[in-house]
């Protein structure tokens, strides 16, 4: 493989391609016309413009990326994660154009797509699952009974959702007619596919995901779990590898039931497995993503293993080069997403420009990024900026490294999560590890951010007061030649 398609954007784009140079081979960045100036574009061997600001004009262009990729000679494409990510027909179509998809095959991509596919999947493989029904239900009678017979409160859930979209929590029977509606509304809106289906609410939940390898020789192996339970609007913002909560034996556990998934579909590539995690900590299988995660670089921290190295190796066609005897836990891992957002608006989008952008730079301190000091932030994409990552020998040092850099990062000209990830840093839910899925819910308001920034305002003044004082003390002698 000498030659390597992105298609994608941003920091993910830049991420791959530089694995891409160290391994050896060239690049190639596609691009919408509002990305022309963007690092990702610079830093690639070539670049083509496919299209227009939105991305349906653009990056969700697969026959023109296809085309791109064949007139320039390219052995392989990279998606990335969102956009062509986890889109069937599009690693049918590269295959079929003679172009190796550096990901898993079409048929492990639509099984896991799909909630309902891939409970069926996994069910041969006795993997523990939430109580529901692995079908999909529309007639709100029927619901009612299921809901009944697994007990409220209860979840209704797209089967081809994600992003908390077509999701809805069911307290009470009086609810279900009203939520089933919205969920199956939500659904068609944003998947085009109104299936949901039921299963019982996990009240107090951890999100743990495991990482997984399978390459085309048979072997499977899982690069341990990350801790997501940080989230907003089911989104997650800060995550940690390796879980706070897990023992040895859990973590096993869980690792082989990840392997087995992707066995179930055949898998090949990287992959992730997420679970739930309740108070009494019994897992159960939620879904696969099959692509590599926005997290993957808190892995990489702790095991010292590239992913997309790994991504590329597997596409042609070579055999992993250790076994999970291999694999060993060392330190730990912290990431904060860094996404154009106001915490004190309901984290709502901050669409500007960068007038200053300066990243932490240090030892054990990463920075994945895809913008530059001048650059707009685009209305037309994620809001994501970039990840900063930790690393330290314990979760403690991470945790305090990751305060340190959160002040040195200087950003100006929009509004950003970097005070809601100190927020959490200082939280003693968080430090202490006893959180679950709800902790923004449970913790967080705007008011608390707004404290601090007065309070630190306050410092600030007395400062400079206190300075200027001082200096109004001192006695200057004006100088004199003699």
């Amino acid at each position: 493989m000498k030659k390597i398609l992105v298609a994608n954007r941003g920091e993910i784009a830049l991420r791959v391609m530089r694995t891409a140079k160290k391994m050896g081979i060239k690049t190639v960045a596609v691009y919408s016309d509002v990305d022309r100036n963007s690092p990702h574009v610079s830093f690639a061997d070539e670049a083509v413009c496919i299209g227009e600001a939105p991305s349906n004009q653009s990056y969700l262009l697969g026959d023109k990326i296809i085309e791109v990729a064949k007139s320039l000679s390219v052995d392989g494409i990279h998606p990335g994660y969102g956009f062509l990510s986890e889109n069937a027909d599009f690693s049918e179509k590269v295959a079929a154009n003679g172009i190796t998809f550096i990901g898993p095959e079409s048929k492990a991509i639509k099984v896991m797509g799909s909630k309902l596919a891939a409970k069926e999947a996994v069910k041969a493989y006795d993997i523990p699952m939430v109580p529901g029904i692995d079908k999909a239900v529309t007639d709100v009678t029927y619901a009612e009974k299921v809901a009944k017979e697994i007990g409220y409160p209860i979840l209704i859930k797209a089967s081809a959702g994600g992003g908390g979209k077509g999701m809805r929590v069911v307290e009470k029977e009086a609810d279900i007619t009203e939520q089933m509606e919205r969920a199956i509304s939500e659904a068609v809106s944003a998947f085009g596919d109104g299936s949901v289906f039921i299963e019982k609410y996990v009240g107090s939940p951890r999100h743990i995901e495991i990482q997984v390898l399978a390459d085309s020789h048979g072997n499977v192996v899982h690069l341990f779990e990350r801790e997501c339970s940080v989230q907003r609007r089911h989104q997650k913002v800060v995550e940690e590898a390796p879980s706070v909560v897990l023992t040895e034996e859990i973590r096993k556990k869980m690792g082989e039931a990840a392997i087995k998934v992707a066995k179930s579909c055949d898998y090949l590539g990287a992959g992730t497995v997420e679970f739930l995690l309740d108070e009494n900590k019994n897992f159960y299988f939620l879904e696969m993503n099959t692509r590599l995660q926005v997290e993957h670089p808190v892995t990489e921290m702790i095991t010292g293993i590239d992913l997309v190295e790994q991504q590329i190796k597997i596409a042609r066609g070579e055999q992993l080069s250790f076994s999970q005897e291999d694999l060993e836990i060392k330190g730990h891992a912290l990431e904060l997403r860094v996404y154009a957002e106001d915490p004190l608006t309901g984290f709502t989008p901050s669409i500007g420009t960068l007038d200053i952008y300066k990243s932490p730079v240090g030892e054990n301190i990463r920075v994945d990024d895809g913008f530059e000091e001048g650059m707009e932030i685009p209305i037309y994409y994620d809001p994501m900026i970039s990840k900063l990552i930790t690393y330290g020998k314990s979760r403690e040092e991470a945790i305090d490294l990751m305060k340190q850099a959160i002040s040195q990062y200087q950003i100006k000209g929009i509004e950003t999560t970097l005070s809601f990830g100190q927020f959490v840093c200082e939280h003693e839910a968080f430090t202490s590890g006893d959180f679950d899925t709800h902790f923004v819910k449970k913790y967080y308001s705007p008011e608390i951010i707004e404290a601090t920034y007065k309070r630190e305002a306050k410092i600030a003044a007395k400062v400079a007061l206190q300075q200027y004082l001082k200096e109004q003390q001192i006695l200057k002698v004006p100088s004199s030649e003699f």
